[in-house]
C-alpha cells in the first residue's frame, strides 16, 4: 500500500485520481473508482442542473459508500452556468472533496472552506499553483503538455512542471497529464508529486459511461493521435484526431475566428461521439497518453494492478540499482 499526503489529506488508500470529465464523469465511474480505493469525481457542469447534480451524487452514494469529490470547471463562456447553484447543490450534498479548474475559484474556495470541504484545484503552471495556494486551496493538481483538454498555453511537459512545481509548492500535489500506468506512478512520486491523475486512461475502463467503439478507439490510438485546437486562439485543447479536430486545425492556419468554427467544435457534438461511437462525430478529448494504453479492464482491476506493479518496481526494479560498496566488499 502506498500512502502519501494526499492520501491522508483526503481519506483513501490509494494515490490515484479520476479527475473531472466533461460527459465522462458520472456517478456509476465515479463510484467503481471510490470502490477501488482511489479519489474519483462527478463533473457537476454534465448535469444540466444543479438538481440533477444533486441527483447524480445520491446516485453515486447508492453505488459506493467510499469518499468521492465533485469537479466544478469555472471556464469564461457567453452564458455563464449558475456556479453559485451548483456549488450549493455540492455543499448540501455533504461532499468533502472538490476539484476546482479554470478561473480564478477565489470566491469558491472560500465559500467551500466555510463549510468544511476540500479543496483540490488543477492548473498548467507553477505560478498558477501558487496563486492557488495562497487563495487557500488545501491541494494542487498540476497539469502537464501531454494532457487531454487544457494543457494551457506555456507548453511544459510534466517532466518538468511537476518538480518545477514540487520545488515550489508546500501543499499536496497530483501529477496529471500522461498516466496511465504503474510507472507512471513511480516517477510522479520520484518527481516530488503525491499520486497522479488519471482522465484518458479511466475513460477506457468497463465503468466509464461511454460508447465501446470509443474505448477501442482509445486503445487502438497511438501517442500520436491527438491534436491541438485553438492555439490561434490562446485557449489551446488537446483533442483526439479524427476528420473534425484536423479540419479545425487545417481552417485556424488559414485564420479562421471561434464564429467560423463555432459548429464543428459544438459541445453537443462531442457528447455524441461518446452515444454514438462514431469517433468522428465531433470533437472529443484524449490524451497523448492513448500510446500506453492496451486493455479495458474494470477500474477495480487497473487501481489495483497499478498499485501493485509500483510497489514491484520501488522494491524490485529501484531497490536493485542501489549498490552498496560496503557490503558487497564484505561479501
Amino acid at each position: 500500500m502506498l500512502q502519501t499526503r494526499f492520501t491522508k489529506l483526503v481519506g483513501v488508500e490509494h494515490p490515484i485520481v479520476q479527475g473531472g470529465m466533461q460527459w465522462v464523469g458520472r456517478a456509476e465511474l465515479v463510484a467503481a473508482v471510490a470502490n477501488a480505493g482511489a479519489l474519483g469525481f462527478i463533473t457537476a457542469l454534465t448535469q444540466p442542473t444543479p438538481e440533477d447534480l444533486t441527483r447524480e451524487i445520491a446516485r453515486c452514494r447508492d453505488l459506493t459508500d467510499k469518499p468521492f469529490g465533485v469537479n466544478l470547471t469555472i471556464l469564461p463562456a457567453i452564458k455563464p452556468p449558475p456556479y453559485a447553484e451548483y456549488r450549493a447543490a455540492i455543499i448540501e450534498s455533504g461532499i468533502k472533496v472538490v476539484e476546482t479548474a479554470g478561473n480564478k475559484p477565489q470566491e469558491h474556495v472560500d465559500e467551500f472552506k466555510k463549510h468544511g470541504v476540500k479543496v483540490v484545484h488543477k492548473c498548467t503552471s507553477v505560478r498558477h499553483a501558487l496563486s492557488a495556494e495562497r487563495m487557500g486551496v488545501d491541494a494542487i493538481s498540476i497539469d502537464g503538455f501531454e494532457c487531454a483538454g487544457h494543457p494551457g498555453e506555456d507548453d511544459t511537459p510534466g517532466l518538468i512542471l511537476i518538480p518545477a512545481a514540487a520545488n515550489k509548492i508546500r501543499i499536496p500535489m497530483i501529477a496529471s497529464g500522461g498516466f496511465a500506468d504503474a510507472r507512471g506512478l513511480v516517477a510522479a512520486l520520484a518527481l516530488g508529486a503525491d499520486g497522479i491523475n488519471m482522465g484518458t486512461r479511466f475513460m477506457a475502463t468497463k465503468e466509464s459511461p461511454i460508447h465501446q467503439l470509443i474505448k477501442e478507439k482509445i486503445v487502438a490510438n497511438d501517442e500520436r493521435e491527438t491534436e491541438l485546437i485553438f492555439r490561434t486562439m490562446r485557449n489551446t485543447s488537446r483533442v483526439a484526431k479524427n476528420a473534425i479536430s484536423s479540419k479545425v486545425v487545417a481552417m485556424e492556419k488559414e485564420g479562421a475566428k471561434f464564429e467560423d468554427i463555432r459548429e464543428l467544435v459544438a459541445g453537443a457534438r462531442g457528447k455524441m461521439v461518446y452515444a454514438t461511437g462514431d469517433s468522428d462525430e465531433g470533437i472529443w478529448s484524449a490524451g497523448q497518453v492513448q500510446g500506453l494504453i492496451q486493455d479495458i479492464p474494470s477500474c477495480a482491476e487497473l487501481v489495483s494492478r497499478i498499485v501493485r506493479e509500483a510497489e514491484a518496481i520501488i522494491r524490485g526494479r529501484l531497490e536493485e540499482m542501489i549498490v552498496h560498496p560496503q557490503r558487497e566488499a564484505a561479501e
